[in-house]
């Protein structure tokens, strides 16, 4: 009776330690959070523990950070562990958030989907990005190996310019595979308006670090930053099963 009784005093203090453990981190990633928020403008989606000791990892708007944990020091850099033969952990986290982030805008893409589909690739695109344009004038070449092309907007001019307002009558056309085709052969689009995800694409873009189009997710959440002729980007599709 007496060793019961210890034992439940233990596992009682345990849970106590733990319970208070867990409100000190909740409460110093908050006050790491509102710091940089404060500082830089920037918005913290998330903190977690990095895979260094004494570091933080933070998703922002702006890509992924790490901090100090008392929220003095920010960097931006990658971190490679030397025991995992130079793995990338940041790449790795990365990752992660592109696979994930992705199905959240599975409706809302403009899809170019292939008859007997293999793989499925989004890619973030700009009507006026040349590099962009090459490659959806070879859609059919994605679409017979099997390639389905799931496009997000990133106007790279921001949510200010031209290009954006014409984004968004594209994502908001009646048939927006011919809205994307048109603006990709530099015909402008039908002026619309409507609900759209077009800024929260482009937001979504900014927060994994993408910097030019176009940019392609790969189904395993990796990159290939810009244009890729269709044969290589079947053989890498391959590679990555």
């Amino acid at each position: 009776m007496k060793t019961w009784i210890k034992y439940q005093l233990f596992g009682g203090a345990l849970l106590v330690s733990g319970l208070v453990l867990a409100s000190v981190q909740s409460d110093s990633y908050e006050s790491v959070k509102t710091k940089v928020e404060t500082t830089l403008g920037m918005q913290v989606s998330a903190i977690a523990d990095s895979p260094v000791p004494g570091l933080l990892q933070l998703e922002t708007d702006k890509g992924l950070f790490y901090s100090s944990a008392d929220g003095k020091y920010l960097l931006q850099a990658r971190v490679y562990n030397l025991d995992a033969g130079m793995r990338n952990e940041t790449e790795e986290a990365l990752t992660a958030i592109r696979r994930e982030g992705v199905k959240a805008f599975k409706n809302s893409s403009i899809e170019f989907k292939a008859e007997k589909e293999k793989y499925v690739v989004n890619v973030f695109t700009d009507i006026t990005c040349g590099y962009c344009r090459k490659l959806h004038n070879e859609m059919d070449q994605y679409n017979d190996l099997g390639i389905t092309v799931r496009y997000l907007a990133y106007p790279r001019e921001g949510l200010q310019g031209a290009t954006y307002k014409n984004m968004v009558s594209v994502w908001c056309a009646d048939d927006k595979q011919q809205a994307m085709t048109m603006a990709k052969n530099g015909q402008a689009a039908e002026t619309k308006k409507c609900t759209n995800d077009v800024a929260d694409q482009y937001a979504f873009g900014q927060k994994i670090g993408v910097n030019g189009t176009p940019n392609i997710i790969m189904p395993d959440g990796s990159v290939i930053p810009g244009y890729q002729p269709a044969k290589l980007l079947v053989q890498a599709l391959k590679e990555a099963e």
